[in-house]
């Protein structure tokens, strides 16, 4: 299906904005990747830094969406722990440079614009946050930094967008299950078998992304 003119401006601008920063991006570059003149552009997109909040919120509104799905009625912390970090690593891995314009983008913003952006990464770390002080109370997870350790853990699965290639020896349902596994070790509940709530986030990313 062939994309309109403002699916085209935000394809160019994901990509640009992933590739050269947002910052190193010109409306010149991005009116070039969308096929259409640099004077049209603003009519798709407002301002520049208007088109890189517009994405922003709206991969962060997919993942706090998807994560709130896959930990829904789920009273295992451990299950809902391994749907977390199977989410992340499947969105990470399936839109590698949404996710790197996210992650890399935010010092990019105005002030205003970036409390926006962060209040919505911080609900969507709450979430995570919940997690694993509900599994510390009920002796699910055992760890002396649970902070720390949750920031790792979104560190380790977000760099899945860096490097993961469809490519190479591992397909993306295993990748998701041994993240799972290792987060799971981390956190001081190790367990040989594949955890629940890997399928879950599957099916949650195979529905929204």
């Amino acid at each position: 299906m062939a994309l309109n003119t403002e699916q085209r401006v935000r394809r160019a601008a994901v990509r640009l904005f992933a590739e050269k920063g947002f910052h190193g991006t010109g409306i010149r570059d991005l009116a070039q990747a969308a096929g259409i003149s640099s004077a049209s552009l603003y009519h798709y997109m407002g301002t520049k830094e208007d088109l890189l909040v517009t994405i922003m919120r709206e991969c962060l509104d997919r993942l706090l969406l998807g994560a709130r799905r896959a930990v829904e009625g789920v009273a295992d912390p451990r299950e809902r722990l391994a749907s977390l970090v199977a989410l992340h690593v499947l969105a990470h891995a399936r839109q590698p440079a949404e996710t790197r314009v996210v992650d890399n983008e935010v010092p990019a913003l105005s002030a205003a614009a970036r409390r926006r952006v962060v209040a919505l990464r911080d609900e969507y770390e709450q979430l995570w946050t919940d997690v694993i002080g509900e599994g510390l109370r009920h002796r699910a997870f055992a760890v002396a930094e649970p902070a720390v350790t949750r920031l790792a853990l979104l560190e380790m699965c977000s760099g899945v967008a860096r490097w993961y290639s469809p490519r190479g020896p591992l397909d993306l349902d295993r990748l998701a299950s041994h993240y799972a596994c290792l987060a799971l070790r981390m956190l001081g509940s190790a367990d040989d078998d594949c955890p629940a709530g890997v399928e879950t986030a599957r099916k949650v990313v195979a529905d929204l992304w």
